[in-house]
């Protein structure tokens, strides 16, 4: 006959019940309830230099706590050549694109401007409007390139096949200012995935409204968005740095700082670190819309 189970014997790189209360405390606290860990993990890095668990420790004692759960519903979206665009650095690839956000009654919508670089994940340019213009984006792009700096022929912009970045207007001011230009094909949404990945963040936060009052709480709403986005949020995609962290060259600065945060957390307990001393991702060198099946020719030259 088996005797009843012993209990496992906790690890001695496990944190204490203390420590574990302490982290849930601040994973649900409110400021932060509503982030993902990994994003937690780069803020507290990054503002107070502070080292608390690995992000996957933070979702273990979630999950422990019946904590975390999937909050938003992927939609899964269903020729033209394919467009294939690699930057390399800031300014290089822009997309752009147009949501539409709801007004105070049915049928009333703001059309919301948005461009994105395709590199840092940066906005340096938004717009929202009370009607989809070409006139108005034009003025958008031509506004953001001088902003920018936008050197002739040194930009590319992507965009879908709509009627506003097809428009004649839009065509003849990319021609005027030797800009670049790219387009999806038809109704292959992953040829623009940064533009539509974007949309989905901004209509699946937690502030999000249903419909908005008015356009002046539209564009209040936008006004705060746009700002956190470029300048709070830590994107999955640039290894939780801040779009403006790697769109105005800090990402070598921020680097040291994590660093020398998880260093001295090594040092103190280097028995959590099972695989050793950790390295701090860095940013990808290399951005792609649908990168070719054999690409080494293109990268050769970013390691």
């Amino acid at each position: 006959m088996f005797g009843p189970r012993r209990p496992r014997p906790p690890s001695p790189r496990a944190l204490t019940g203390l420590e574990r209360q302490h982290v849930l405390n601040i994973l649900c606290s409110e400021r932060f309830k509503d982030e993902a860990p990994a994003a937690v993990y780069a803020k507290l890095l990054d503002e107070k230099q502070q080292y608390l668990c690995a992000p996957r420790t933070m979702y273990r004692i979630l999950e422990s706590e019946h904590a975390t759960s999937e909050r938003r519903n992927h939609v899964q979206h269903p020729q033209y050549s394919k467009p294939e665009l690699l930057a390399t650095g800031p300014n290089q690839i822009w997309t752009w694109d147009v949501t539409w956000l709801r007004g105070p009654e049915k049928y009333k919508y703001y059309p919301l401007y948005v461009i994105l670089d395709l590199y840092s994940r940066f906005n340096p340019g938004w717009m929202l409007a009370h009607e989809e213009n070409g006139a108005l984006a034009s003025k958008l792009i031509r506004e953001t390139c001088l902003r920018q700096g936008i050197e002739p022929g040194s930009l590319t912009l992507h965009a879908d096949r709509g009627s506003v970045p097809r428009g004649k207007t839009v065509k003849q001011l990319l021609v005027d200012l030797d800009v670049m230009r790219s387009f999806s094909r038809p109704r292959v949404s992953n040829d623009n995935p940064f533009s539509e990945a974007e949309f989905r963040t901004l209509k699946y936060g937690p502030d999000y409204p249903n419909r908005f009052e008015g356009y002046e709480h539209a564009l209040e709403f936008c006004r705060k968005f746009f700002n956190g986005y470029n300048n709070e949020h830590r994107h999955s995609g640039i290894a939780y740095f801040t779009p403006n962290d790697v769109h105005n060259g800090r990402v070598p600065a921020v680097l040291s700082r994590r660093q020398a945060a998880l260093d001295a957390a090594y040092a103190e307990h280097p028995e959590r670190f099972v695989r050793g001393a950790p390295v701090v991702a860095a940013p990808p060198k290399a951005v792609w819309i649908n990168p070719p099946e054999d690409r080494a020719e293109f990268e050769i030259g970013l390691h």
